[in-house]
């Protein structure tokens, strides 16, 4: 019988909507738990925030990262809970945000703390950000070079032809007509941010973060977390910790090298965590926003790998069933 190694996964940006986490409040006390320490934590309600958003604001950077962090962690909680027992993967990881998630999930940050961390870090983005992104059917070294010609940089790459890019409104407008006059095929996609996350636009979001980051504690992670930065597994040691966090501010998430890193790693089974995607407006009607990224990469190098969602009440039942006992 094969080994079952599994991932934890935990998406980022994108993935937020006004109800988010609602149902796993309205079915479980561990979840209704997990809000209430937000809140404490945060000196705001999580709760109505996430799950009716009056005002309009879950899509702030200073919001969304909180809101999600929170969901996240919610999921896996309720995960353990109807599995009966802990779950212990062997890998975690997150997509920018969901880096600092998978960090809290391995007992490396803790929740208040990692809460505290991540609004820090949203405020920052948002506040000296400037700029956008664009999503680009590329690779990763051909969207480097289009890039470079317009003062833009890769901001992440997602998959083997996707890269996002980031840069001042100018120049994306200067990228966007390049591409539409070299390759019409491949258009560039915009992005809804506050800013060109991940490039070098966020440098002083990033230098007034090191505060933050310096004076929160961190813990060696009980599993192995990938880091967006080195799309290698974090080191122990804290001060290793925080760097790596504080380049990924300003460095391109490499997802796709984070995804080589867990095929290598021997990944059987991998676990979304969290945040929802898709036109309905309810938790049931999400679907899981890495998943479609994953299996694509998955397809591409001819691994194969279960990958399960577990963002809503119905599809946490359904993958702690595979766990339970």
């Amino acid at each position: 019988m094969t080994e079952r190694r599994i991932m934890f996964v935990f998406p980022g940006q994108g993935s937020q909507y006004r109800g988010m986490g609602s149902d796993l409040c309205q079915e479980f006390g561990i979840a209704r738990e997990t809000y209430a320490e937000a809140s404490e934590a945060l000196g705001c309600d999580m709760a109505r925030l996430s799950f009716e958003d009056p005002a309009g604001e879950i899509g702030l950077t200073r919001n969304t990262q909180p809101a999600l962090l929170t969901h996240e962690v919610a999921c896996l909680r309720v995960f353990h809970e109807l599995a009966g027992r802990p779950v212990l993967p062997q890998l975690a990881a997150g997509h920018s945000l969901g880096e600092y998630t998978a960090l809290v999930a391995a007992g490396s940050l803790g929740l208040a703390d990692g809460l505290r961390l991540v609004r820090r870090r949203g405020e920052l983005m948002g506040e000296h950000g400037e700029g956008g992104m664009l999503a680009l059917g590329l690779d990763a070294t051909a969207a480097r070079a289009i890039a470079d010609r317009h003062y833009c940089q890769v901001a992440s790459i997602n998959l083997p032809e996707q890269t996002v890019v980031g840069g001042r409104e100018a120049d994306l407008e200067a990228l966007a007509a390049e591409m539409e006059r070299i390759n019409p095929r491949k258009r560039a996609i915009r992005l809804a941010t506050e800013g060109a996350f991940h490039t070098y636009l966020m440098v002083e979001a990033a230098r007034r973060f090191r505060e933050t980051l310096d004076a929160t504690p961190f813990a060696a992670p009980a599993v192995g977390v990938l880091s967006n930065y080195t799309a290698g597994l974090h080191d122990p040691e804290a001060g290793a910790i925080r760097t790596r966090l504080f380049f990924q501010l300003f460095n391109p998430v490499n997802w796709v090298g984070c995804l080589a890193s867990a095929m290598e790693q021997g990944i059987t089974q991998m676990i979304e965590f969290g945040g929802g995607i898709g036109n309905g407006e309810g938790p049931a009607d999400k679907r899981p926003n890495l998943e479609s990224i994953v299996r694509k990469t998955l397809k591409g190098a001819n691994y194969e790998a279960q990958y399960a969602a577990a963002i809503n009440s119905a599809t946490l039942r359904a993958a702690a069933e595979q766990f339970a006992g």
